[in-house]
């Protein structure tokens, strides 16, 4: 697993992520939005909206919030103009950035972003001068549970069109095609095992490693970036080691 993947992991298990319900149905409701209007408002015949749906029905968005989201993408119900727009950039150490947006006000998003990245010790990039580091892949958890063997897991994902099955110490990590993420957890699901997270993510191809005090700055970059509400997700391509990542999450 990729050191910002590993954060994630830890910063939605202690609950510092997104801990207000009012920014967590914020950003569910754009992606809804963007899924619908990029690839259609069928979630069978669009697997990010699938995705999406399943995230926000995890969250205990209402039905009416996830409908009304969705026929706004598809222009059922007019409203604001949403926009997906991925910033690149650098933090401490050479660390790489993908930052992605979901914006009602470009000219807004991008002077925000900027002005985190230089607040911080980061600086934004040129485009392409990041992006090509990064992959865009499914990315499946499942928690480490009492009756639930690797073998099981293994079977069920590499059978419904899985790429890879890693053990992460107290999880199972599933890597798959982008649009293989609504299947394979639904077939978890048939199978009595329920994923943890489940979502599309963009992975590097290969990571910088970074020693304590570089470690802060960078965490406290994305921690500052995640914070934006217009910010959907933050990549990055830092390996830490997993008792820094312990201590500074603690």
């Amino acid at each position: 697993m990729s050191g910002h993947s590993k954060w994630s992991t830890i910063k939605r298990k202690k609950g510092k992520a997104d801990a207000a319900r009012g920014k967590v149905f914020t950003r569910l409701i754009r992606e809804l939005t963007v899924a619908a209007r990029n690839g259609g408002g069928d979630p069978t015949a669009n697997p990010r909206l699938r995705t999406a749906i399943d995230n926000a029905r995890a969250n205990n968005m209402p039905n009416a919030n996830i409908e009304r989201a969705i026929k706004k993408g598809t222009g059922d119900i007019p409203g604001e103009t949403i926009e997906e727009i991925t910033y690149e950039g650098y933090a401490a150490g050479g660390v790489a950035l993908l930052i992605e947006t979901v914006t009602d006000n470009r000219n807004r998003t991008t002077s925000e972003v900027r002005h985190i990245l230089t607040k911080m010790g980061g600086r934004m990039g040129e485009v392409g001068s990041v992006a090509y580091l990064f992959s865009q892949k499914g990315l499946i958890e499942v928690e480490k549970k009492e009756g639930i063997s690797e073998d099981d897991v293994m079977m069920i994902a590499l059978d419904a069109g899985a790429d890879d099955v890693s053990d992460e110490g107290d999880s199972w990590e599933i890597t798959t095609e982008p649009s293989a993420v609504a299947g394979v957890t639904e077939a978890l699901k048939e199978a009595g095992i329920t994923p943890e997270n489940a979502e599309v993510v963009k992975l590097p191809a290969s990571t910088v490693p970074l020693d304590r005090d570089a470690a802060g700055k960078v965490l406290r970059l994305v921690e500052a970036l995640e914070d934006n509400d217009d910010v959907h997700r933050v990549s990055a391509n830092f390996d830490i080691p997993d008792e820094i990542l312990e201590e500074l999450s603690s």
